[in-house]
């Protein structure tokens, strides 16, 4: 049987270069669509069972974030629910997978997927609990549903958004929001109960379907990161942010969540918006309470590692989390996740992956409630 590599599958993107047999797979990672943004990949592979296969990303060293192939191990599945780390190496410009696949097909992906299917059931599982409704807020560049979940009583005096994929390839992002949710919802799980006395979430667990589905790494149908929208959206080019931002500014907001992965540092950590000119002391001890918060309820979280102080430019407007600081005046923060590891707590089998992802969006909710409790 001869080798085949396809990925005509919601969210795969690969560009063949020559895959003469299992030992000389050669690959491009394909850009995004209508934009330059070259780094995520997700492809099947049939026929090599039983062999050595080399298979060789030739721009790796040319994509968006070529220091993110440094100490990175590509993830692999046969069945795309268990998914492995897979030996991969980098030389600065290759970057080289070296597996011998089990089975007569086997998917390879930059990180554990999430796909437009477990997103709709995401929801609909969702919707079926007396707390939630389920909002439609508009449609996408190319015409998909951009929902938001109302979780709790709308008429509460705490508002908490949380949003993510803003960047779609960080599929990490809704994992996140998946555990979030399913432990808000769980009659059993104290914080969750505690969290809706507080406040009613608004939670829009991906904010880029098109570009999900198109498998890009970081922009939606229209070429737009989203994540350079916020001060003027538009229904053109992105409307996701659009519609988002029409219904926050007719709720309020009393804390955002912003959630991303980061391709370089094998971390999870928080920026938030100390670049802003009107940043106050005030806001300066919100940020580290909530982080103070997080440490206790996550050995997953830390402080330590993270972005370094940026000086406030034109840009700074166009991101969330500082624009959102910016209009409602509230904590608000881009969490990352990483698309490698925790390096302080490694796991060889599965690097940082889906399952541990929802885990920590589920005990982020013992920082969330007591953060509100202390700013009643």
């Amino acid at each position: 049987m001869s080798i085949k590599i396809s990925s005509q599958f919601d969210a795969g993107a690969i560009d063949v270069v020559s895959a003469i047999s299992a030992g000389a797979i050669d690959l491009n990672i394909r850009k995004d669509s209508h934009a330059d943004i070259t780094q995520w990949f997700y492809f099947r592979l049939q026929g090599a069972q039983g062999e050595a296969c080399t298979i060789r990303f030739l721009n790796a060293g040319k994509t968006a974030y070529p220091d993110g192939w440094n100490d990175y191990q590509a993830m692999a599945s046969y069945d795309r629910v268990s998914w492995f780390r897979v030996p991969t190496s980098f030389d600065g410009e290759v970057m080289t997978i070296t597996h011998t696949p089990e089975m007569d097909s086997v998917y390879y992906a930059y990180f554990e997927p999430y796909s437009w299917e477990r997103h709709l059931e995401l929801l609909d599982r969702a919707q079926l609990s007396e707390q939630v409704r389920m909002l439609d807020l508009g449609s996408t560049v190319d015409g998909r549903d951009i929902n938001a979940l109302v979780i709790g009583n709308p008429q509460a005096a705490k508002k908490v958004w949380v949003i993510a994929r803003q960047h779609p390839g960080e599929t990490m992002a809704e994992w996140f929001v998946e555990g979030m949710l399913d432990a808000l919802l769980d009659p059993a799980d104290g914080y969750g109960r505690q969290c809706l006395k507080e406040a009613v979430f608004y939670v829009v667990p991906n904010m880029n379907p098109d570009g999900s589905v198109r498998g890009n790494l970081r922009t939606n149908a229209a070429g737009a990161n989203l994540n350079r929208e916020w001060n003027t959206p538009s229904m053109a080019r992105s409307p996701e942010v659009f519609v988002v931002k029409n219904k926050m500014l007719e709720t309020g907001c009393d804390l955002f969540l912003d959630v991303h992965g980061d391709e370089g540092l094998p971390y999870v950590f928080v920026a938030g918006s100390a670049a802003l000119p009107t940043f106050t002391s005030e806001q300066a001890a919100a940020e580290k309470l909530f982080s103070d918060l997080f440490k206790v309820a996550s050995p997953d979280f830390q402080d330590q590692h993270g972005y370094g102080d940026a000086p406030y430019t034109p840009e700074t407007l166009t991101m969330g989390s500082p624009h959102i600081t910016h209009a409602f005046g509230c904590l608000s923060l881009t969490l990352e996740l990483p698309f490698k590891d925790n390096a302080n707590d490694p796991d060889p089998h599965c690097g940082w992956d889906g399952a541990r992802s929802a885990r920590l969006g589920a005990s982020v909710l013992q920082a969330i409630v007591q953060f509100l409790k202390a700013n009643k």
